[in-house]
């Protein structure tokens, strides 16, 4: 039996785009022009069992957000199904374009929204995280070149200062800015999301931008409220260099410096604490990356390794901040893997607790069955099933698994 911290926090995390609907952003416009496209591509991206088990990749409305799982009307009912699985708090994010829909002018019946949707959270005793940015923005700064432009730090300032005033009363816990590595390689780098661009250049300015844009917004919510608690979130990866042999240790210490490391060395004097993503684990063999054994994969192919947030956890003793899990979770469908995926990375969570990391809270992602960026709906994350047709919800059973060691603050592992 492991017991976590007394008060830790338990909950699942979520974004706005992803689960709201309606959003008119400069996702929703660039969904719309690359639908058909992305739908052509999956025929040779995807291999022929995940083509057969999810057939509708290959239909353009996929790639569509539209009204996604209507969380933005129905966020009472969704809340109340995170209070029966003993959720203590939630993670979600605001939608800037709603907010802010014209440069300098904010929407007051919006910002109302999202204070509801926080003291419905307060109602249930759920503590809410809020995400200031969670990747889509308004499409006046998308004509003004979003993150590329040096602007951007004064726009996403007097954006956080709207919202931290408005909003100051019922939040405690902010989260600036979402994975910046990962917005900035996909958008920048590798172009495969909005804006589409492949440029080195682009991709070096918009990643320091949010370095900038995370420190003047700590400071701004600072000023507002000084016992505000504020962090980001980071996607972190276990680079394993296998053996360890040198030319392979080398290469693990260049991508940990590069992904996980810089951004949070040039913003750790700005954060209360850390918010970690973990996903992915990267063997490094023969001076090749990517050389997993991928013993267990997810519907989406990723490969299963619990140890590596464990490690991950570890490095980040660095830092000496709290550490918070703001994502953690896997796309599977059929509910097969999902109760023992939680389980083994609790446990090694448990182990880097015990090892003097001061890990909070464990948000897994996510609540809701939601719409997966340039993957559309079919790869499903949800403790909840959600009916793309009727919006039903379906509680899974691997929910009420996780729902156990959330009411217990304790995690029983059975061994053989």
């Amino acid at each position: 039996m492991l017991k976590f911290p007394k008060d830790f926090f338990w909950g699942a995390a979520t974004s706005s785009h992803q689960i709201e609907g309606g959003n008119n952003n400069d996702w929703s416009v660039w969904e719309k022009a690359n639908a058909e496209r992305l739908a052509k591509e999956a025929k040779n991206k995807w291999q022929d069992w995940q083509k057969g088990k999810f057939p509708e990749m290959l239909n353009s409305e996929n790639y569509i957000s539209g009204r996604v799982c209507d969380h933005y009307n129905r966020f009472q009912e969704d809340f109340d199904i995170a209070k029966s699985l003993g959720h203590n708090t939630h993670r979600f994010s605001l939608e800037w374009s709603r907010i802010e829909p014209e440069e300098g002018k904010f929407d007051e019946k919006e910002i109302e929204h999202y204070r509801q949707i926080i003291r419905a959270l307060r109602e249930r005793n759920i503590e809410p995280f809020v995400t200031l940015w969670h990747w889509p923005f308004p499409l006046w700064l998308a004509k003004k070149d979003g993150f590329k432009s040096k602007k951007i730090i004064k726009y996403f300032s007097r954006y956080a200062e709207k919202v931290g005033s408005a909003l100051k009363d019922d939040v405690k816990f902010w989260l600036t800015i979402n994975e910046p590595m990962v917005y900035s390689g996909n958008s920048f780098f590798k172009g495969v999301w909005p804006p589409g661009e492949k440029n080195l250049f682009s991709y070096l300015k918009v990643l320091m931008n949010l370095i900038w844009v995370h420190r003047r917004a700590y400071r701004t919510l600072k000023k507002i409220i000084p016992d505000f608690q504020i962090g980001l979130a980071k996607n972190n990866i276990y680079f394993e260099a296998y053996k360890n042999r040198p030319l392979n240790y080398f290469l693990k210490k260049c991508a940990d410096f590069w992904w996980n490391f810089l951004f949070l060395n040039k913003t750790w004097l700005y954060l209360d604490f850390i918010g970690l993503n973990y996903y992915f684990h990267n063997r490094i063999r023969n001076l090749k990356f990517n050389q997993n054994e991928n013993k267990e994969l997810t519907d989406l192919g990723w490969e299963i390794y619990p140890e590596g947030i464990y490690h991950v956890l570890k490095d980040l003793k660095r830092y000496k901040r709290p550490v918070y899990i703001t994502e953690n979770g896997l796309a599977d469908a059929e509910d097969s893997r999902r109760e023992k995926f939680i389980k083994e990375h609790l446990a090694w969570i448990h182990k880097a607790i015990g090892e003097g990391i001061d890990v909070r809270g464990y948000f897994y992602w996510s609540l809701l069955d939601n719409f997966e960026w340039d993957k559309g709906f079919w790869p499903k994350f949800g403790l909840v099933e959600v009916d793309a047709k009727t919006l039903e919800r379906k509680i899974r059973p691997s929910a009420y698994e996780y729902a156990k060691i959330c009411k217990s603050n304790e995690l029983v592992i059975i061994s053989n």
